[in-house]
């Protein structure tokens, strides 16, 4: 989610993860498992696998992996690193990883479906639909809409940052209920009035998937599947059915390191249902890149529902310059325009990616939540490959 840790405790678990793995993927590096820097014709060095190589040696992340449509449409694949720190197995090929807060874009992009078809209203409160859900110190559903929760300018506290999930090791495999995770955030009191400013909240987007389920009358996972998935070709995207812990196919594993003092952990196996709506989405950088292509050329939603997802509100807490729709993120480039996605993180993998109006398309992929400095490194790497 995006991000799935970033209200509790990230800052500290990314720094400490990134000290933890830097030796191992230092002698990875030293047993020549960066992949060699590929160049194009004239001997131009390939950028986007040389940013790659760096963010394994230089920011001790234990692989790398990222998928980059260009502006002659071809799409290419890199990778870095090892996919297993245990066994030093090669990165597969836009292998399969936790896309995070990828999620929120598929499940905003289900409500704003039922918004078209008449079955939702976006400006509609949310006890329109599901009377009595959202009640607690200085939150009343009656006054927080659908909009408002697709745009994190609902004021709901974050049910990361509920004591239940104050240690990620205790719930690897933990399964939530929905209303567990809610019930996290009712305990705690609204951080602002609805629609009175802007803050990330994973616990938006845990409504929204009950908000779809009271409408459809079918579990949000194959809502998503029927819905997106399906609709859009993904044959390497999934929403993970209650109880499935694993990485379907071929996939570098993800590692997550509690405090700076403990061990990674392998956190390639979990259960996803402490993000369920939010984050629980597994696909490949190059499924990404196909679903946020598909969406902003308007195969998945009317244009008119699509105008609402790009209608967009400062959120530079994402970052300077980034902006906040429906589930959508826009930020601008250094070479001019905007790119359009999400990203999102996990424990064990973050993603950042972005597409262009005019056909451009990139997703990169860590195995590790990166520092500060090694998540610059990402956004820079992701500019590059949009730019070049």
């Amino acid at each position: 989610m995006n991000e799935f840790v970033q209200h509790n405790r990230a800052h500290r678990r990314r720094r400490g993860l990134a000290v933890a793995v830097a030796a191992v993927a230092a002698g990875v590096v030293a047993a020549g498992a960066l992949t060699p820097t590929a160049a194009f014709a004239g001997g131009r060095p390939d950028s986007v696998q040389s940013s790659l190589n760096a963010l394994v040696k230089d920011d001790g992340l234990p692989a790398a992996l990222a998928s980059v449509k260009g502006r002659d449409g071809r799409t290419r694949s890199y990778t870095a690193g090892v996919g297993d720190l245990t066994t030093g197995a090669k990165v597969p090929v836009d292998g399969q990883i936790r896309a995070g807060s990828n999620t929120k874009t598929f499940t905003a992009v289900v409500v704003l479906q039922l918004v078209a078809e008449g079955r939702i209203g976006l400006d509609a409160s949310v006890d329109t639909y599901l009377p009595g859900l959202l009640r607690g110190d200085g939150i009343d559903g009656r006054d927080i809409t659908v909009r408002q929760l697709l745009q994190h300018t609902s004021g709901l506290p974050d049910y990361m940052d509920a004591p239940a999930l104050s240690d990620f090791t205790t719930v690897q495999y933990r399964y939530f209920e929905p209303r567990d995770l809610l019930d996290g955030a009712l305990a705690q009191k609204a951080r602002f009035p609805a629609g009175t400013s802007w803050e990330y909240s994973n616990t938006n987007y845990i409504v929204a998937g009950l908000l779809v389920q009271k409408v459809t009358g079918r579990p949000v996972g194959e809502e998503i599947t029927k819905r997106v998935i399906d609709r859009t070709g993904l044959r390497h995207t999934y929403f993970p059915t209650p109880g499935d812990t694993r990485i379907h196919e071929a996939h570098p594993h993800g590692y997550y390191r509690s405090s700076p003092d403990a061990p990674p952990i392998d956190y390639t196996e979990m259960d996803s249902s402490m993000a369920w709506a939010a984050g629980a989405i597994v696909s490949t950088n190059t499924d990404l890149n196909s679903f946020f292509t598909a969406l902003l050329g308007g195969r998945l939603l009317p244009a008119a529902q699509l105008a609402e997802m790009r209608t967009t509100v400062p959120a530079e807490l994402l970052g300077p310059g980034v902006r906040y729709g429906l589930g959508l993120q826009s930020k601008p480039l250094s070479c001019g325009g905007l790119s359009w996605g999400h990203g999102g993180t996990a424990p064990g993998y973050r993603s950042r990616n972005g597409v262009t109006d005019d056909g451009r398309a990139a997703t990169i992929t860590v195995t590790t939540i990166p520092d500060g400095v090694g998540a610059q490194h990402m956004a820079d790497a992701l500019d590059a490959a949009l730019c070049r």
